[in-house]
């Protein structure tokens, strides 16, 4: 690709410190609702809310004209505008919590070039072990994805929610909720916040509400529906939402001690999935 062998950086690591502290914690705690109470330091860590705990430190003047770092560092430097969090997976060891001093090394398992309907796409796969105290206490697998930008928006396919749910919550996507987990996050990716970028430079028609908030929300479901957080949890993207649409949050009991999820959304006549999660409950020892 452009000469430059992306496959190199495979096995790379990266380790980085970080921490949740109770003020960030409180800003997750308004930005997705919950208890009325601060949250405190000490307080166990909701599942997920560790990807407030590593932000981005790379300077406004250093930002791609996406609002993206500059990749060549520790990500490869794939010649694809578009890059999305495609999905992820996660296990969930022992608790975090709250101003925890917290360690997070990351490997480059693989990347892997490809030819797709809409073109090359190229995927990038990165192992996370994140640490507390007490040791590791979380697994993620993260995949990235990095596709050209197209010369109009095509969505792909869309795939029909489950008939039968035992989960049902209508959640709001204004582009207020897009831009306090933006800032949550310190994602600078102007998709998500920029209108008039996202329609005329990604070609997108509107914001973009982001797959990992997505993701959280499942998640948050999932725990108030199982009375425990899961203990292993996937996501994939299968479609956009955009910021504005109603939305709704399903589930769906399998029958074997997992929960199926999705976001799902109504274009016209036709309800679609947005983003699809499993949340799996161990039997606690």
């Amino acid at each position: 690709m452009d000469q430059i062998n992306v496959t190199a950086w495979e096995n790379r690591t990266e380790t980085r410190s970080g921490a949740l502290s109770a003020q960030m914690a409180d800003m997750a705690r308004a930005t997705f609702g919950g208890p009325d109470n601060a949250v405190s330091p000490g307080s166990v860590m909701p599942h997920l809310w560790h990807w407030f705990a590593f932000l981005p430190a790379t300077p406004t003047l250093e930002l791609n004209s996406d609002g993206h770092p500059p990749l060549g560092g520790f990500l490869p430097p794939v010649r694809l505008e578009r890059r999305m969090w495609a999905g992820g997976a996660l296990q969930f060891h022992q608790p975090l919590h709250v101003d925890e001093p917290l360690m997070r090394k990351s490997t480059i398992v693989r990347v892997a070039e490809k030819e797709g309907v809409t073109g090359q796409m190229v995927f990038v796969t990165v192992d996370h072990e994140i640490s507390g105290q007490a040791g590791l206490a979380i697994s993620e697998r993260q995949d990235i994805v990095y596709l050209p930008i197209p010369e109009s928006y095509t969505p792909p396919r869309k795939q029909p929610v489950p008939e039968a749910v035992c989960l049902d919550e209508a959640h709001e996507t204004g582009p207020t909720l897009l831009f306090r987990y933006s800032a949550l996050t310190f994602n600078a990716h102007r998709i998500h916040y920029d209108l008039p970028y996202a329609q005329s430079q990604e070609h997108y028609p509107g914001l973009v509400v982001h797959g990992p908030l997505q993701a959280t929300l499942l998640m948050d479901a999932a725990t108030r529906y199982g009375r425990r957080p899961p203990n292993r949890f996937t996501f994939r993207g299968v479609h956009p939402v955009f910021a504005g649409q109603p939305m709704r949050v399903l589930g769906a009991e399998t029958g074997t001690g997992a929960l199926s999820l999705c976001t799902a959304v109504r274009d016209r006549d036709v309800t679609y999935q947005g983003l699809q999660a499993t949340a799996i409950w161990e039997d606690e020892t």
